[in-house]
């Protein structure tokens, strides 16, 4: 087991928790702690310093695109829905059944569903992006509220991006 690192981020809409290795991000999720408890160190991995660098001007509305490298482990078919998530634009929404029909399982809408739930890589893995097929807001894992926002976020920023 490769040693993992944790370092809290602090946005506009609480705590992220970055966990990840020497190689690459393994997860990005809201924690609903007050506090930041883990700080960037002398130790903390580079791809964990560009992560939280990349999230920082992600939230100040300066990029749209993360490069930093990500692992994610899962089901083939959960791979296969999150892959899908990563093509789904910045400031663009789609629905469970534009993702099922995208993997070729048009019938699998609640298993994407399913699948959305379980992404750990929050807002790199652009599950926020999907809303219901009538236009509403279904889910999330870190709240509603933080959904709205940060497709609010999106859409005030894509206008302004000069990148």
């Amino acid at each position: 087991m490769k040693k993992q690192y944790k370092v809290d981020y602090q946005s506009p809409i609480g705590i992220i928790e970055i966990i990840g290795t020497n190689e690459a991000i393994d997860s990005i999720l809201f924690c609903e702690r007050e506090t930041k408890e883990h700080d960037v160190h002398d130790e903390t991995p580079k791809v964990i310093e560009d992560c939280y660098h990349q999230l920082d001007e992600y939230f100040k509305g300066k990029l749209h695109e993360f490069t930093f490298p990500i692992s994610f482990e899962g089901t083939d078919f959960q791979k296969k829905v999150w892959t899908a998530l990563s093509n789904v634009k910045y400031a663009d929404t789609c629905s469970y059944k534009d993702i099922a029909e995208s993997i070729g399982n048009e019938k699998a809408v609640r298993a994407v569903g399913t699948a959305n739930g379980k992404n750990k890589l929050s807002i790199v893995i652009p599950c926020h992006r999907i809303i219901g097929s009538n236009g509403t807001l279904t889910g999330y894992a870190g709240g509603l509220w933080r959904k709205e926002w940060l497709l609010q976020h999106e859409k005030t920023n894509v206008l302004t991006y000069k990148g």
